[in-house]
């Protein structure tokens, strides 16, 4: 059975972004990029809505969508977004698919054993010889992982309870299997698809396998030799009669700086043998050679592994030219994709990235870096082969800095070509309100029936899917060492992980802000309600050392004993006695601004509905002016928006919080300046919407003396004092479209922001 890695090209086009060549290409484009890719069907829909497809190159999973509708064998071309689903790569939801109808070529199954099972062979068709499940009995009626072992080790297999396999008996012998390649959470698993799919074993005549270093290489595999002298190899015969090998010889540019005494001779069945390949580099920069070793296993003849070696300086060859063309066709609030033209004689690229200052140091040869190491005054945002990237921790109205190395090398060897490197710079979005709020006026005394009909109704996104929204699109962010962190919204935690995120393993969970026991609907989990899953009330905490201590206790401001804390998050007693939970100062006037909305959104009373009776509106209102929102806040804000399709009315103006009265959602003619307000930063402002046209809206912390806008060349354009507001309209639409500044002063202070106008 053949062990081979073939190499495709399929050109494609997608909408703003570079085409992809092939699958391994797509494959390397960043979390929420669209991709289009053409591939065969390897399954139909016994797996659901998921299809896994393979081209000659790699293989990638579809899902949802008009993909449901493809059959096994079915050439497809998908077109859709990347995300990651407990930590399989999908394209999903698929926007379109043309179906070719059955290729003519089918993918025939790649046989491998056991340990190289991994992200390189992801949603590829495989076929495992010689296992044994490690249970007996029958197969689970529904879904079901098992395993196999082929005596030294294990791996999942993934029984879907939609397949014919659900109920069955489990075969007790050496079987052989074919399924696709899955993965669940840190869990590489095959997805076996029907019963066709586990069959006897049947030792084949003539088998070969290399290893090199106790690892299986595949046939048409790779291999980095640096600067080893001498690399141990064994030859396998997983066949039942002798394996006869007739010699090796080396081949390529390079060939004669490798040799190894593999010659011509026997190996028993179920027998090894070892060997050695030597390399002595001939000079400098990168040395390669691919070794031909021939035997009597004909659909493996020659097996053929390339390899890579260093230089006598220890160092692969430096790329000629950098990448150019640096363009970022998705830029967000929340997000942003780059993409750029390869560079010449490169392999792979290190993309830097800051915020806010230019990026001063350069990564250092021979050093490996991951995604989120620190290199001078930058981090990591990418680093592979790819042309794309998509950084993780995107934040609203920042700007982004980026720089491009292309190098060659891995493993301490690496070569980066410092020498003009490839650099840009974007600026993420602010808020995107548009005409959102068209004739809503906060003066109106239908403003809190007005917000009801705007915000309702929303898509629905179920709770179980946070892990793939908020968390994978937003919240995750990179850290050193190639790990990623992920803070606790009350406690202000960091907590450090190794991908894919995984509730239980980390021990966190999906907060709601307003607790569950208090909604009308409650409980509201089985079958789901709107209410529950709303991703405007979720948050990530710690379970255990925020979430539970927090529990169902209003939020208030811990003046007495306290009954726990951890780091910034605190269960005590307020002022009245009453238990109450305060959590960290920048996630306050979040965690109002929550509250604020589903109270309105659901038509909810803090004043005598369920459990809520004890939550004062009056500090939600106190950190909702003292904490506006953030560069963070917004960013989510506005990612929310993108998938449920309803705004927060409460992060986008200050003043609509202050005109309800939360107790019974009814509406109030007193402004802000009735409410107490605690003194804060007095730098704290917002401005939306960024970029406007027509209207910039203005609000504070504290009440507005006089603002003034400036131009780039530093003349004021616009003036306007003797205020005393918090929140002002400014009417820009017959300015020059371009970048200004708006200074404010009020009664704590000053400060000013970037606008844009269009």
């Amino acid at each position: 059975m053949k062990k081979v890695f073939l190499i495709g090209v399929i050109i494609l086009t997608v909408n703003g972004l570079r085409a992809q060549a092939n699958i391994a290409d797509a494959r390397t484009y960043g979390l929420g990029q669209t991709v289009s890719v053409t591939g065969v069907v390897t399954n139909g829909a016994e797996l659901g809505s998921i299809r896994y497809m393979q081209d000659v190159t790699a293989g990638i999973a579809g899902y949802g969508g008009p993909v449901t509708g493809a059959n096994r064998g079915d050439s497809v071309t998908i077109t859709g977004p990347l995300i990651e689903f407990s930590g399989l790569l999908e394209i999903s939801t698929v926007a379109t698919m043309v179906n070719h109808g059955q290729a003519i070529v089918q993918p025939s199954p790649l046989q491998i054993p056991i340990p190289t099972v991994d992200e390189a062979l992801e949603s590829q068709l495989v076929e495992i010889q010689n296992v044994t499940f490690t249970a007996g009995g029958n197969f689970a009626g529904g879904n079901s992982t098992v395993q196999v072992s082929d005596g030294v080790n294990t791996l999942d297999v993934r029984i879907n309870g939609t397949t014919n396999i659900a109920g069955t008996f489990i075969p007790s012998g050496p079987v052989t299997i074919t399924g696709l390649v899955g993965q669940f959470n840190t869990n590489y698993q095959i997805v076996l698809r029907d019963l066709n799919d586990i069959v006897p074993y049947v030792a084949p005549l003539y088998e070969i396998n290399v290893l090199l270093e106790g690892a299986t290489v595949l046939n048409n595999g790779n291999y980095f030799v640096g600067n080893s002298a001498v690399t141990n190899v064994t030859i396998e015969n997983l066949g039942s009669t002798d394996l006869v090998l007739s010699g090796a010889n080396f081949t390529g540019v390079n060939a004669g700086d490798f040799s190894t005494d593999i010659a011509p001779l026997s190996i028993a069945a179920s027998s090894s043998q070892s060997f050695v390949i030597n390399y002595a580099a001939s000079g400098l920069g990168s040395h390669f050679a691919a070794i031909e070793i021939g035997s009597n296993d004909t659909d493996e003849n020659p097996y053929i592994i390339n390899f890579e070696g260093a230089g006598t300086d220890n160092l692969a060859t430096e790329p000629i030219a950098n990448p150019s063309a640096l363009t970022f066709p998705i830029v967000e609030a929340y997000t942003l994709a780059g993409q750029y033209t390869a560079g010449t004689g490169a392999s792979k690229y290190v993309v830097l990235w800051n915020k806010g200052a230019a990026i001063t140091d350069a990564p250092i040869d021979g050093s490996t870096y991951l995604r989120g190491d620190v290199i001078g005054n930058a981090t990591v945002a990418y680093i592979g082969a790819g042309t794309s990237f998509t950084p993780r921790g995107v934040i609203a109205n920042e700007d982004y800095n980026f720089v491009v190395y292309a190098f060659n090398g891995q493993g301490g060897f690496e070569n980066y070509l410092t020498v003009a490197p490839l650099s840009g710079t974007t600026a993420s979005l602010g808020s995107n309100i548009g005409s959102y709020y068209g004739a809503i006026n906060s003066q109106s005394t239908s403003l809190v029936s007005d917000l009801v009909t705007l915000v309702n109704p929303h898509t629905f996104i179920s709770y179980f899917l946070y892990k793939q929204t908020i968390m994978s699109d937003f919240e995750i962010r990179d850290t050193i060492g190639g790990q990623s962190v992920v803070t606790c919204a009350y406690s202000g935690e960091n907590y450090i992980f190794n991908d894919p995120f995984d509730w239980s393993e980390t021990g966190y969970s999906r907060e709601h802000t307003m607790p569950h026991t208090w909604m009308h609907s409650y409980p509201a989990d089985s079958p789901e309600q709107p209410e529950y899953t709303d991703q405007h009330n979720l948050y990530p905490t710690n379970l255990n050392a925020a979430n539970i201590p927090r529990s169902n206790h209003p939020l208030g401001i811990v003046t007495g004993a306290v009954t726990s804390s951890y780091l910034e998050g605190t269960l005590g007693l307020d002022n009245n006695g009453m238990l109450v939970y305060e959590p960290r100062d920048s996630q306050k006037g979040n965690a109002a601004r929550a509250i604020m909305y589903m109270a309105v959104t659901y038509g909810f009373n803090l004043n005598g509905d369920n459990d809520a009776t004890d939550q004062d509106q009056d500090v939600l209102k106190e950190w909702h002016l003292n904490d506006l929102p953030d560069n963070y806040e917004i960013a989510r804000h506005e990612y929310i928006y993108s998938i449920q399709g309803n705004r927060n009315p409460f992060i986008d103006s200050v003043v609509f919080g202050c005109h309800i009265n939360f107790d019974n959602n009814t509406y109030l003619s007193s402004d802000c300046a009735s409410v107490g307000i605690q003194s804060i930063d007095k730098n704290e402002f917002t401005i939306y919407p960024v970029p406007a046209s027509e209207e910039v809206n203005i609000s504070t912390n504290g009440l507005i003396i006089s603002y003034t806008l400036i131009d780039m060349q530093g003349r004021t354009v616009l003036s306007v004092s003797d205020l005393n507001i918090s929140s002002v309209d400014v009417n820009v639409k017959e300015l020059n479209p371009g970048t200004y500044f708006i200074k404010v002063n009020t009664v704590n202070g000053s400060a000013q922001k970037k606008i844009i106008i269009e």
